[in-house]
């Protein structure tokens, strides 16, 4: 169920990686620059040999903020960025594999923030998975409800 279409360009994305990602957040800055898409590097920068967890968090706190409406994020496997992002209330982080998963974690679960692998997933299957990711509205319904309990388990947590 794509639905975005089109509205991606009015959003801006939260972009950063750490050093195992940088070639891939790189080949996803270009892609959205070229489709018109606005976005916010955090970083890191070419050559630099960092903890993603500190990159994770300047974006994840772009997206709670408001400055950025959604965030992509990579690091080695995805699984790092993912854990980092998901520690700050109101960021639902998924990292994905494939347009399938990009997909869901829309659809079901209105995530925010897509977090991939560069040592795991090549370029233009990433890019495929940013498309996805950004083209896919929340489909609501049943899943709101779902979502919700998230937000209210989040409450309690925090």
């Amino acid at each position: 169920m794509r639905g975005n279409e089109g509205e991606e360009h009015n959003m801006k994305i939260a972009l950063a990686s750490d050093h195992a990602g940088f070639d891939l957040k790189k080949a996803v800055a270009e892609d959205l620059a070229g489709r018109g898409i606005a976005y916010v590097d955090f970083g890191c920068g070419p050559g630099e040999n960092v903890d993603y967890v500190d990159f994770g968090a300047k974006a994840a706190r772009s997206i709670v903020s408001g400055e950025c409406d959604r965030g992509i994020l990579v690091c080695g496997t995805g699984i790092g960025m993912g854990i980092v992002a998901n520690k700050f209330k109101g960021i639902r982080a998924a990292p994905c594999w494939n347009e399938y998963t990009a997909e869901m974690s829309r659809l079901h679960n209105d995530c925010n923030c897509l977090t991939m692998g560069g040592r795991v997933l090549g370029p233009e299957e990433a890019l495929r998975i940013v498309r996805v990711f950004l083209a896919t509205a929340f489909e609501g319904g049943r899943h709101a409800r779902r979502v919700d309990k998230i937000r209210r388990i989040e409450e309690e947590n925090s």
